[in-house]
């Protein structure tokens, strides 16, 4: 069977296991662990690339700031255009924890 084509499992402990980290520094040390560096570089380059994309930058602009490819910058606008809404929420509530 082809695991690709194969959604992920909201259900799976791995979301019960995340929401039990007490701090940024137990959260940091559990995705070193569980992530590959790479993965890890990956994913914080799609999370700043959705922040930049919701505070209205440019495509160009972002390449040039991150080094996200087009196709990373575009996967990501898709996500937050078309997706469950999770980044305008956490966004949201990041905003509020900064007042």
């Amino acid at each position: 069977m082809n695991n690709k084509k194969k959604r992920s499992n909201p259900e799976n402990e791995l979301y019960d296991a995340i929401l039990m980290l007490k701090d940024r520094e137990e959260c940091y040390n559990f995705f070193l662990d569980l992530c590959t560096n790479a993965e890890l570089k990956a994913m914080e380059q799609r999370f700043e690339v959705a922040r930049l994309l919701q505070n209205g930058m440019i495509y160009n602009d972002i390449l040039e700031k991150t080094g996200a490819s087009s196709a990373t910058i575009s996967r990501v606008n898709r996500s937050i255009l078309t997706g469950t809404g999770a980044y305008e929420e956490l966004f949201a509530r990041m905003g509020e924890k900064k007042k």
